[in-house]
């Protein structure tokens, strides 16, 4: 069997802190409660774990607002927390990675409140501002992700500056060398603390050009989704013609690179981009000297996807990468509806397929080449939680567009691990920082793992079995996608071995065959 690199094949379980384990007892996840189950995780079959930010913030955008890149925010735990949860992860066998936020920061970083005092301190060129049109209106056209300009004014520099996201996240200036070197510090530390690879945020995000910054030209095409996230203005608008997916980005993924090739063990960068061409995007972001992987959103369809569709997804993505491990697939993450929840419709199943959908999602996803994604809870079938009350919403987009589009807190809600303990086993506290879902209680995480016909213990025996198939392990190769409409197939194809991979969305079952 040919070796690939453990990062061009891995399946990766992707934990949202706030929501994993609370162990202090104060209704929000951390670190230690993490390390507390990472056996769960190990025995899954799992070979990383991604953590999603657990660094100071205001919180804002509940660590993606990021006020010290190399410490702990107090909610989650200290570092030596951290470094406790690193030893048992590779005592485990499991690599670990962690979620650095390189396109912004957060307004209360250090860093922003210097720069925001004066056009000539340390720190003035460390964001974009920008004077006002000649008429005192924003510089260019471009609009915020979660609503309105992506612009605000600072009264003090008498200037705007950039925030692709929240007003309270400040885009910073990648044109700036001493920037980007800062943010190496940022790699090297957590790389010199055992960590074995990033998740980058929104890398297209990064903006790197010096002014006159361009204005994002019109979507001609564009059509009203039925989602109201998808009626946005910013949809209106294409944004690799001067906002988004910049090729000055480049600069700081060959930055990275550079200092990941400097550590042993095959540090792993795995950017997560998007743009007006995704398949692009992915290919520049993954040149030579670029980055390992980009996180692929193909799967990711917020309303789902029929058997066309994810047909049409899948070849999207294969016919740029075959033949490679350069990108990550997931059906599920933080930032969308759980896909046991959001595939049902789209492929005319009930409530009562959940589990028997969800374990046939994974075992299509792993399939595939390159690595894998696997959100907390999927292991679980966990349906999205729908009924969170309008005043326990936390998510700030889901507040902004509230009560038409809920948000991100629908996927966030805590994990449970004991039907019968308080919380569910997530927290002791009188109450946690999103409710626990009634629904995922007869799922129960070490419930679960307890119980031989559970999908978690499904999911595990197909992970074993996958590691025995060199086909699926010891190359990145797989023929074109057939099949019926309701039906995926494609060969897996390595030198020892071609495997038909078989997944059947009428009867829900998925069958391997060597020929």
């Amino acid at each position: 069997m040919a070796e690939l690199k453990w990062w061009e094949n891995a399946v990766i379980y992707q934990i949202y802190p706030r929501s994993f384990q609370d162990s202090n007892h104060d209704g929000i996840g951390d670190l230690a409660g993490i390390t507390a189950r990472l056996d769960y995780i190990a025995k899954l079959g799992v070979d990383a774990v991604w953590i999603s930010p657990f660094f100071k913030s205001p919180q804002n955008d509940f660590g993606y607002d990021v006020s010290d890149y190399c410490d702990i925010h107090g909610e989650y735990g200290t570092l030596d927390d951290f470094d406790a949860l690193i030893e048992k992860a590779h005592a485990l066998g499991l690599r670990l990675m962690i979620d650095i936020v390189p396109a912004h920061c957060s307004s209360a970083h250090p860093w922003f409140e210097e720069s925001r005092q004066s056009r000539d301190n340390p720190k003035a060129d460390w964001f974009h501002w920008v004077d006002p049109n000649p008429d005192g209106t924003v510089p260019t056209n471009w609009l915020s992700f979660f609503g309105g300009a992506a612009w605000t004014w600072e009264p003090r520099r008498q200037q705007y500056y950039l925030h692709n996201f929240l007003t309270s996240q400040p885009n910073l200036n990648h044109a700036n060398d001493e920037v980007r070197e800062a943010l190496c510090d940022v790699a090297r530390f957590w790389f010199d603390r055992g960590v074995d690879g990033f998740r980058l945020d929104a890398v297209h995000t990064i903006n790197g050009d010096r002014p006159p910054y361009k204005n994002n030209q019109p979507k001609h095409d564009f059509e009203r989704g039925k989602l109201p996230q998808q009626q946005q203005p910013f949809f209106r608008q294409l944004h690799d013609t001067g906002q988004l997916n910049q090729p000055s980005i480049q600069k700081f993924s060959e930055a990275f690179r550079a200092i990941a090739d400097e550590y042993e063990g095959d540090r792993f960068l795995m950017g997560e981009l998007h743009g007006d061409d995704p398949v692009l995007a992915s290919q520049n972001f993954t040149a030579p000297g670029r980055l390992h992987a980009t996180y692929n959103f193909n799967l990711l369809e917020w309303a789902g996807l029929d058997v066309a569709g994810l047909k049409l997804a899948i070849t999207d993505a294969i016919e740029a990468f075959n033949g490679t491990g350069r990108l990550t697939f997931a059906f599920s993450n933080h930032d969308v509806p759980r896909s046991a929840t959001r595939q049902l419709a789209p492929l005319g199943l009930s409530a009562d397929d959940q589990e028997a959908l969800q374990l046939l999602l994974v075992q299509l996803e792993v399939s595939l080449i390159g690595s894998t994604c696997l959100y907390q809870g999927e292991e679980l079938a966990f349906d999205d939680v729908r009924d969170i009350p309008l005043e326990r919403m936390q998510d700030p987009w889901g507040i902004e567009f509230a009560p038409t589009f809920l948000g991100r807190d629908t996927c966030r809600t805590p994990m449970v691990w004991e039907r019968a303990k308080p919380n569910g086993g997530f927290s002791l506290a009188n109450e946690t920082w999103l409710p626990i879902s009634e629904a995922h209680l007869a799922r129960a995480g070490l419930d679960e793992a307890a119980r031989p016909s559970s999908n978690y213990n499904k999911i595990a025996a197909f992970l074993k079995w996958r590691k025995d198939q060199p086909a699926l392990m010891g190359a990145n190769k797989m023929s074109a996608v057939s099949g019926g409409a309701k039906q995926i197939i494609f060969d897996r194809v390595s030198d020892e071995q071609t495997l038909r991979c078989c997944f059947d969305f009428e009867t829900l079952t998925a069958s391997f065959e060597e020929i």
